[in-house]
């Protein structure tokens, strides 16, 4: 690896990307922030630099001179079965070239509809196309890693919020109508326990996954405070934003009506299990490898999501 690099985050726009920028600055570390645009919100004396990640050009110099990469990066979310793989082969190859070690951000799509607790040991069933694309994106990264082309770690989450945090299930969709005062639907049912991890903690999690050689060639669960029930997380939210708590359901049937006309919509259908029954994460061996990580109560997480946006919708 070379360890005199810099650390290069891929994907800086985005809410994971941008939390590992500001973690890796405030332990004082040399970031380049790559964007398409070159352009972001990020902290003073932060390197931008623009490239398309997405070809191999592009992900050669993105990662060139890194010590170590953070995969953040990815497309839209209906282009994902097109477009993710070969982005994710473009990074690994840029990554190798400059002898640097690869942090992929993934998620919890690759298992499938859950029977219980949700492990790294989990049989990795996924059935809809994202999913399948999600575990042929870690099987040819730990396949390298394996061949000795370079050190590889994946740190998996399950749905997030957080400062910056716009476009995951939990983020512009609520929180705008969060802090309006208006109704808020949650997918599938309220009254199941969900996972969520915010933004900050994954941020942190996964820099530990690109400073400890243990790390290297697994998968590993990042940890979140307790799940909380969508009914739970969604009254947090309009407690901290002090407005009328207006709560609804975005059933299936609902949810495959408006995917006739909203092809954002009618993805959703492949993992809305998550909502419909119980999705838990545990986190038990990062916990185990890496001694005591705490993970932000919910009161205060939600509460500084909530400042965050409510400074995003002033501006």
């Amino acid at each position: 690896m070379n360890v005199a690099g810099d650390h290069v985050v891929i994907g800086a726009a985005g809410g994971t990307g941008s939390a590992v920028v500001r973690e890796l600055a405030g332990r004082g570390l040399p970031v380049r922030a790559v964007t398409r645009s070159g352009k972001g919100d990020v902290p003073d004396g932060i390197q931008q630099m623009a490239a398309d990640i997405g070809t191999s050009e592009g992900a050669r110099q993105a990662c060139e001179g890194a010590a170590v990469v953070y995969h953040c990066a990815q497309p839209p979310y209906t282009k994902w079965p097109e477009l993710f793989p070969p982005m994710t082969r473009a990074v690994l190859d840029g990554a190798a070239e400059a002898g640097a070690k690869l942090v992929f951000a993934d998620n919890l799509y690759v298992y499938g509809p859950p029977d219980g607790s949700l492990t790294e040991e989990t049989p990795q069933r996924a059935e809809g196309k994202k999913g399948r694309a999600r575990i042929e994106m870690a099987d040819a990264l730990l396949r390298a890693h394996a061949d000795g082309r370079l050190q590889v770690t994946i740190g998996r989450a399950a749905d997030y919020h957080g400062p910056r945090g716009t476009t995951s299930t939990v983020g512009e969709n609520i929180m705008k109508p969060v802090l309006r005062g208006k109704r808020v639907r949650w997918l599938g049912s309220l009254d199941q326990p969900h996972t969520l991890n915010y933004l900050e903690d994954m941020a942190r999690a996964l820099v530990t996954l690109g400073e400890r050689e243990e790390a290297d060639g697994q998968v590993w669960h990042l940890p979140a405070a307790e799940a909380l029930t969508g009914r739970q997380f969604l009254e947090l939210l309009f407690e901290e934003a002090r407005t009328p708590a207006r709560i609804a359901v975005a059933s299936r049937p609902m949810i495959m009506i408006g995917g006739l006309f909203n092809p954002l919509l009618r993805e959703l259908n492949e993992t809305l299990y998550q909502f419909e029954r119980p999705f838990v994460s545990d986190a038990s061996k990062f916990q185990g490898a890496f001694g005591p990580f705490e993970p932000t109560p919910h009161q205060a997480a939600v509460g500084r999501t909530v400042d965050w946006f409510r400074r995003r919708y002033a501006a």
